[in-house]
């Protein structure tokens, strides 16, 4: 293997950034269908202190079929929430949710220069992307090596005005979009942060937001399947509104294991069960598909997050199915605390950070 095709297999891990500009300190901004959630940090990848945190919810209007329907009630939304946390960063990573994403493995002749790659790889996204390329967004990361030694390259394709809806209500709040993620990737990144990664496992990552769940299968330490559900904690809280008569907020703090009014644990399993059963089956379902077309090797565990990762009974219950330890992961585990952070907040909302964190721990130029 030459110099240069070294250099090029081992571009940043997980380092996917649609686009990127210099400078120091990065604010974390994950603009979700129903809450902003932001987080500051600073100090190197590895070791990450948390400066500011917090959360704020969004009608849920204002962020519909992967497009913000609303931006200056998400701007307005966002500005407050970085003067409520006192948060001083103007650069910010943010992420496009999986389902507006198109993602392609591709394999191209091993050998030439990094130019000589990225004019490879254009050829090939013409024929790989279901879209004019004058329309999306292309970013692409070189994950491996084939048996054939061949190059395997992941490509990465976002329509534009998608991205654009996400930068353009970032200006209008002030501040200045730096990267680009991708939900399934900043999972990834949160991940290698706070656990120990052994590439003899294959480890299963399912974030449940409120819409949606996604899932980043990573193999050998590295994403090997991504994929999304259009199931969230949207239906668990719908059930125990129209189940138990409480309020939004109540069911809320009922999924978080909370308590509301005399209603009991029972209660609240009893109306949980089937939606907690039917969230299993999907991930299940979804996870075949892997199973059928990549996989040689079993989940070794699976990390839960996102707020409704917590319910009751959905991490037992998910385990048995798959048959395999299932946890919620923390996203906090290997973040230093700062000293003006609200330490029981972060905590309590840790597993709904887990994508924040995760883009918290990119960095400007970490591509390269």
């Amino acid at each position: 293997m030459s110099k240069d095709q070294a250099r090029l297999a081992g571009l940043g891990r997980s380092a996917f950034g649609l686009f990127s500009r210099g400078g120091n300190g990065l604010l974390a901004i994950d603009i979700g269908s129903s809450c902003v959630k932001l987080v500051e940090t600073d100090g190197p990848a590895g070791n990450i202190r948390l400066l500011a945190a917090g959360i704020a919810p969004l009608p849920a209007t204002a962020v519909q079929n992967n497009l913000i329907q609303d931006p200056d009630e998400v701007a307005q939304t966002i500005r407050n929430l970085v003067k409520q946390t006192g948060a001083r960063s103007k650069q910010v990573v943010t992420a496009v949710p999986g389902p507006a994403v198109m993602i392609k493995k591709i394999h191209l002749p091993a050998g030439g220069d990094e130019a000589n790659l990225e004019q490879q790889v254009m050829l090939e996204a013409g024929n790989a992307i279901p879209e004019h390329l004058d329309n999306v967004t292309l970013d692409y990361q070189v994950i491996g090596y084939t048996d054939r030694e061949e190059l395997e390259v992941l490509l990465v394709a976002v329509k534009k005005d998608i991205v654009n809806s996400y930068t353009s209500v970032i200006r209008d709040a002030g501040l200045i979009p730096a990267i680009v993620d991708v939900d399934y990737f900043a999972l990834e990144n949160m991940f290698e942060l706070n656990y120990d990664v052994d590439e003899t496992q294959v480890i299963g990552l399912v974030n449940v937001g409120a819409r949606y769940c996604s899932i980043n299968i990573l193999r050998a330490g590295r994403s090997s399947f991504t994929g999304d559900i259009p199931v969230g904690g949207a239906e668990f809280s719908d059930v125990l509104m129209r189940s138990l008569a409480v309020s939004a907020d109540e069911a809320e703090l009922l999924k978080a294991g909370g308590t509301a009014r005399d209603i009991d644990r029972e209660q609240i399993e009893a109306a949980l069960t089937p939606a907690v059963q039917f969230l299993v089956e999907e991930i299940h379902r979804a996870l075949s598909f892997y199973w059928r077309s990549d996989a040689e090797e079993p989940l070794s565990a699976v990390y839960l997050s996102g707020g409704t990762a917590r319910t009751e009974g959905l991490a037992r219950m998910l385990s048995e199915r798959l048959e395999t330890p299932v946890e919620v992961a923390n996203p906090l585990a290997r973040v230093t605390l700062g000293r003006l952070v609200d330490a029981d907040f972060v905590r309590r909302n840790a597993a709904s950070l887990a994508v924040t964190v995760g883009l918290a721990a990119r960095r400007v130029g970490d591509k390269t």
